[in-house]
C-alpha cells in the first residue's frame, strides 16, 4: 500500500539553519495557544450541562423532545459556519501570521460566550431570545473556525521535532481543562441554586465568566512574536510572491487533496468521539436511557461522573502525547481507532445500566479512546500541509470535517434514536467513525520526529541540532 508522504525539493541543511528553540518562549507559546481551546471548550462544558436548563430558558412549551432536539440545533448549527471561519482566518494567518489572527479569534469567542449570559429569556422578549442565541452561537462558530487549526499550528510550528508530540498534547490539555472548568462550574452552581433560581438568573453566571478568560488570552497572545517557522517564510518571500500569495494558496490546496482527505478523515474519528462523550453522553445517561428503559443515573451522578473521566484524561494526554515522541503518533492513533470499532457497542451497553460504576466504565473506556487521538493529533494534523499553506490547510480540512460529522454529533444521533427507539445508534456512530479513522491511518505516513513540511529542523538544543544535522544527512 503507498501511504501520502509531503515532496518538496531535497535541501543540504546546515547546524546554522536549525532552529534552535529557547524553552521559555516555547512554554509562553503552548499557553497562549491552550488558553484558546480552554475557553472554547469552557463554552462547550457549560452549554452541554446546562442543557436542560437552557432548554426551559429558551424554548419553553416545545414539548421533551422537540425541546432537547432544539436546543442541541442551536450547539450545532455553531458549526455549520466553522467552515467559514476557517476559509477566512486560516488563509489569513498564512499571510498576516499566527499570533494577529489568534488575539481576534480569541476576543471573538469569548465576547460570543459573554454575550448568551446577556440573553433575555423567552417569557420576557419572545422568539427573539432564541434568535439571539442564535447569533451568538455563530460568532462562536466562525470565530472558532479560525482558532484550532492556527493555534495547532502555532504550537507545532514553535516546538523541536522530538518534542512535539508532547508539546502539541498541552492544546488538548486546554481543551480538557475548558470542558472540566465548566462542567465544575455549571455543577457548582447547580448544587447551590434552587430550579427557579438558576432558570431566573443562575445559569448566565458561568457564561459571564468567558470575558475574564478571553481578557487573559488576548494578553498573553499579544507577548509572543510570530513562529519561527511563518517569520523565515516571510524573510524569504519577496514582495511579488505576497501580493500573488492567496491565488497560489488557492492552487496549492487544490493539488494537495490527498492530504486534504487525510485530515478530514483523522478529524472526524478524533472529534465524533469527542463530541459523543462531551456533548452527547451527559443527556444520553441522565434522559435518553431513563426515559426509555429506566436505567441510567441521575443528573448529578452524571455529572459527577462526567467530570471524573475527564479528569483522568487530563493527567494523561501528556503522558500519552511524551509517549508519541519515543514510538509514533500512529500506534496510539490505531489503538483508538480500533478501541471504537471492537468496544464501542459494549461501551454504550455499561453506559446504559443503572450501576454507577458501570457507567464510568463505559465513559473512561471512550474517554481513553478518545485521547489516543487528543494527545496525538495537534502534532500529526499541521505535519500534513506546507507552512505556506498550514494555517488555510487545516483550517479548511479540519473544519469542514467537524461541521459536517462531528459538531452535529448530538443533534443527528439523538435524531436517529428518538426515530428508531434504537439505544445503539450512538455505538454504530462511534464504528462508522472507527472505519473512517481506519482508512486515513493506512494512508498517514508516520510524522514523529520529522520536520515540518517546507520549514527548517527544529531542536531544543544547540547540541541536539549537530544530531538533527547528522540524522537528515543520513536520510
Amino acid at each position: 500500500m503507498t501511504v501520502l508522504a509531503p515532496r518538496e525539493r531535497q535541501k543540504q541543511w546546515s547546524v546554522d539553519d536549525v532552529v534552535v528553540s529557547d524553552p521559555s518562549v516555547v512554554r509562553r507559546a503552548i499557553g497562549a495557544a491552550a488558553i484558546g481551546n480552554l475557553t472554547e471548550w469552557y463554552d462547550f462544558g457549560v452549554y452541554a450541562y446546562f442543557e436542560p436548563t437552557i432548554k426551559e430558558v429558551f424554548f419553553q412549551g416545545l414539548g421533551n423532545t422537540a425541546g432537547t432536539i432544539a436546543t442541541f440545533g442551536l450547539f450545532a448549527v455553531a458549526f455549520l459556519v466553522r467552515p467559514f471561519g476557517g476559509l477566512f482566518f486560516g488563509p489569513l494567518a498564512d499571510r498576516i501570521g499566527r499570533n494577529k489572527v489568534l488575539a481576534t479569534t480569541m476576543i471573538l469567542m469569548a465576547l460570543g460566550t459573554f454575550v448568551i449570559g446577556c440573553i433575555p429569556d423567552k417569557n420576557t422578549i419572545g422568539l427573539w431570545a432564541p434568535a439571539l442565541l442564535l447569533v451568538a452561537r455563530l460568532i462562536q462558530g466562525f470565530s472558532t473556525g479560525g482558532e484550532y487549526g492556527n493555534a495547532m499550528t502555532f504550537i507545532a510550528e514553535y516546538a523541536p521535532d522530538r518534542k512535539r508530540g508532547f508539546l502539541g498534547s498541552w492544546l488538548e490539555f486546554g481543551t480538557f481543562t475548558g470542558y472540566l472548568f465548566g462542567a465544575l462550574t455549571v455543577t457548582v452552581v447547580t448544587a447551590q441554586m434552587s430550579t427557579a433560581q438558576l432558570q431566573s438568573w443562575g445559569w448566565r453566571l458561568p457564561f459571564f465568566v468567558a470575558l475574564p478568560l478571553g481578557i487573559i488570552g488576548v494578553y498573553l497572545r499579544t507577548r509572543l512574536a510570530d513562529t519561527p517557522a511563518f517569520q523565515q517564510m516571510e524573510r524569504d518571500s519577496e514582495e511579488k510572491d505576497r501580493a500573488n500569495r492567496a491565488s497560489g494558496e488557492v492552487r496549492t490546496l487544490a493539488r494537495l487533496w490527498p492530504f486534504l482527505l487525510v485530515c478530514m478523515g483523522l478529524v472526524i474519528v478524533w472529534n465524533v468521539t469527542n463530541y459523543m462523550l462531551t456533548s452527547y453522553m451527559p443527556t444520553y445517561v441522565t434522559t435518553t436511557v431513563p426515559d426509555a428503559t429506566g436505567g441510567g443515573v441521575s443528573a448529578s451522578t452524571s455529572q459527577w461522573l462526567q467530570i471524573a473521566v475527564m479528569a483522568i484524561a487530563l493527567l494523561l494526554i501528556p503522558l500519552l502525547g511524551m509517549l508519541s515522541d519515543r514510538i509514533g503518533r500512529k500506534p496510539l492513533m490505531w489503538t483508538g481507532t480500533v478501541m471504537l470499532i471492537v468496544l464501542a457497542l459494549p461501551m454504550v451497553l455499561l453506559v446504559r445500566s443503572h450501576s454507577a460504576f458501570a457507567v464510568f466504565l463505559g465513559l473512561a473506556v471512550m474517554g481513553f479512546a478518545l485521547i489516543c487521538f487528543s494527545a496525538t493529533g495537534p502534532s500529526t494534523l499541521p505535519s500534513l500541509f506546507p507552512t505556506r499553506v498550514r494555517g488555510a490547510g487545516l483550517s479548511v480540512a479540519f473544519n469542514v470535517a467537524i461541521s459536517l460529522f462531528c459538531g452535529t454529533v448530538s443533534v443527528v444521533v439523538g435524531a436517529l434514536v428518538s426515530a428508531t427507539g434504537d439505544l445503539d445508534w450512538p455505538a454504530y456512530y462511534l464504528m462508522g467513525a472507527g472505519v473512517v479513522g481506519a482508512v486515513s491511518l493506512v494512508f498517514l505516513q508516520e510524522p514523529n520526529g520529522r520536520r515540518m513540511w517546507g520549514s527548517a529542523p527544529a531542536a531544543a538544543s544547540a547540541e541536539e541540532a549537530h544530531e538533527v544535522i547528522a540524522e537528515e544527512a543520513a536520510a
